[in-house]
């Protein structure tokens, strides 16, 4: 974005008085600052400074205990570069105010490798490398809660004002009664740059899935999600209600995925992934494969939160072992129908509840290490894979971060220190889980055992 499109952008509304300058952290929240707009020409041309230690804190805001970037370096700041994506108006709260996303890199210049954007980037670079530029598509799903009680409860239909009680899958009836809350959400994409595209009512009471179009930009595509996240949880609120992209809210109801589309094309913008067939091309084979045997060392990066791991059960709409199908929503890589020139792989792992530029630089990651190796994949699997004894994803979160601080494969997609960074922040989280007892223990044990 030039200083003529934030020209542009206040003289259509000169209402604008602040501006959110912000950074994406490992947890996929964004950080960053509020500032008068007239410092946005200041945003625009990387005169904005911040710690870098602000990327690595835990999903509390808190620093992590002996992190290098505080006590070693004296918690310097990074130079906080304007990404290029435009400036997007924020017009749910009281006032009308802009956001601008910004990546970091070390006083010195270089690029700063435990910026999660900045990881996303270097994966897409090496497939411009060989000619190859991913195309991709996401789908996030949500829940609508009321927000009243002190734990989520469905919300009530603004229509009949009655509680949902119940499922919902495809209902166009749930879908309508919550049009004016869907209505905001579609105006507030367009007006973001956003491309949504199709609306579901999910499984579970208050659950809806909203799929993004097709890009040929991998980094705008977890720009999107990243905004898209935000604009829903404040447009909900702006309509009495809340949202939330944890992978788990509820322990009897569905959990909330973020599937991710993509192909691959060529200069000329042909689908690589095509063979003319219904079975793919051995490029996309080698991706498939690469995809399986990174799998399990990226989980963490898939389900990164202690609630992730109750949305990774056997038969909960989730996957949980490291295998792939032709039409199969059982298996953790689906290759869809319908026609070949459309031909692309569907990656399923990942909760609602990650970090957009992680999950994407781990899938596109992954498929490429696939291609450069020209890896096999084992037999798709047909038929019922929870049923199946196969390799599984890492059951639990201390495994997932074992798996990730482990991986040699891992270290081929990341830079050591987004890496490390990642994994001292999920141990400090864990710890701080792991002291705390639940009401049901309490109810379970206390006159017991």
């Amino acid at each position: 974005m030039s200083v003529d499109n934030l020209n542009s952008l206040l003289q259509d509304h000169p209402e604008i008085e602040t501006v959110f300058a912000c950074v994406c952290d490992l947890n996929g929240t964004m950080r960053g600052k509020r500032l008068p707009i007239e410092q946005a020409a200041k945003i625009l041309g990387g005169g904005l400074r911040m710690p870098l230690s602000i990327l690595s804190v835990d999903v509390w805001g808190e620093d992590i205990e002996g992190n290098e970037l505080v006590f070693e370096t004296g918690d310097s700041d990074g130079i906080c570069d304007f990404t290029g994506r435009p400036i997007v108006l924020i017009n749910w709260t009281n006032r009308p105010s802009a956001l601008a996303m910004l990546w970091m890199r070390e006083e010195g210049g270089k690029p700063f490798t435990g910026d999660p954007r900045r990881a996303l980037a270097q994966v897409v670079e090496r497939y411009a490398e060989r000619g190859l530029t991913p195309v991709v598509a996401t789908e996030l799903e949500f829940y609508l809660y009321d927000p009243s009680g002190t734990q989520p409860q469905p919300p009530c239909s603004p229509i009949t004002e009655k509680r949902l009680g119940s499922d919902g899958a495809l209902s166009l009836d749930e879908l309508q009664h919550f049009d004016e809350f869907l209505d905001d959400v579609y105006d507030a994409c367009a007006e973001q740059g956003i491309p949504a595209d199709a609306a579901i009512s999910e499984n579970g009471a208050g659950q809806f899935e909203i799929n993004m179009m097709h890009v040929g930009d991998a980094l705008k595509a977890a720009d999107d999600a990243v905004l898209f996240k935000r604009l829903v949880r404040g447009i909900a609120r702006k309509h009495g209600l809340a949202a939330t992209f944890m992978a788990k809210p509820y322990g009897e109801r569905a959990g909330s995925g973020f599937h991710v589309h993509f192909s691959l094309q060529n200069g000329a913008g042909e689908n690589l992934f095509d063979n003319g067939g219904d079975e793919g091309s051995p490029l996309m084979l080698n991706a498939v494969a690469g995809l399986l045997a990174t799998m399990q060392e990226n989980t963490l990066v898939f389900a990164p939160h202690e609630n992730s791991y109750r949305r990774l059960l056997p038969g909960a709409h989730a996957p949980i072992n490291v295998a792939w199908g032709y039409e199969n929503r059982t298996a953790a890589i689906r290759i869809p129908g319908g026609s070949h020139k459309a031909r692309r792989i569907e990656h399923r792992v990942a909760g609602a509840d990650t970090n957009p530029y992680l999950v994407l630089a781990s899938v596109l990651g992954g498929a490429l290490i696939g291609i450069e190796r020209e890896m096999e994949p084992a037999a798709p699997i047909t038929g019922d894979a929870y049923s199946m004894k196969l390799e599984h994803l890492p059951l639990d979160w201390a495994t997932s971060i074992e798996a990730f601080r482990r991986g040699t494969l891992v270290q081929r997609i990341y830079s050591k220190r987004l890496q490390t960074m990642l994994v001292e922040c999920k141990m400090q989280e864990l710890k701080r889980f792991a002291r705390q007892v639940t009401d049901f223990e309490y109810d379970t044990y206390l006159e017991v055992v």
